[in-house]
């Protein structure tokens, strides 16, 4: 699995800009949560962090397969963290109506978590180590490529602290 990063910068700073803005048009409602995810709540465990919409065709065709993970892994020190990205929490609760979560979900109605992360696609999915350092990133979701994505994860969780010394 390879690790991808933008190249220009530019476009980072245009896609924060368009978060930015549609977040002033389309503010949460007032009792919204936001995403509350520290690395420190997983310590010794691996952790998927995952961004999602409910417009994402291929968030649909994911969730089955982090279910499975969660249901496969778990046990073996796997965490699920699925953060939300929409506008509205109404489309995200219909989704996970549709698409029902076995894994954690929060909600990032201020974006600094997706901003943290620097997400640029949906979804994004990150895999973070036992020693807490993100060690493989993914953009989008291809069935074809699941193979990949759980090996990533198996080969996370085989290591104890994932190279630190």
């Amino acid at each position: 699995m390879k690790l991808y990063r933008l190249r220009h910068r530019s476009m980072r700073t245009w896609l924060a800009a368009i978060a930015a803005a549609q977040f002033l048009l389309f503010p949460w409602a007032p009792d919204a949560v936001s995403a509350e995810f520290g690395i420190d709540q997983y310590e010794g465990k691996v952790v998927v962090l995952d961004f999602w919409a409910s417009w994402c065709v291929p968030c649909r065709r994911s969730f089955p397969w982090l279910n499975a993970m969660h249901e496969k892994y778990a046990d073996e020190g796997l965490a699920i963290v699925g953060v939300n990205l929409d506008m509205e929490r109404a489309d995200a609760e219909q989704f996970l109506q549709e698409y029902p979560a076995m894994f954690t979900i929060l909600y990032d109605d201020d974006r600094q978590l997706a901003e943290q992360f620097e997400v640029v696609a949906m979804p994004s999915s990150y895999v973070i180590g036992r020693n807490g350092k993100v060690i493989a990133r993914h953009m989008g979701f291809k069935v074809k490529q699941q193979d990949d994505y759980e090996s990533v994860i198996v080969d996370a969780l085989r290591e104890p602290g994932n190279g630190d010394e």
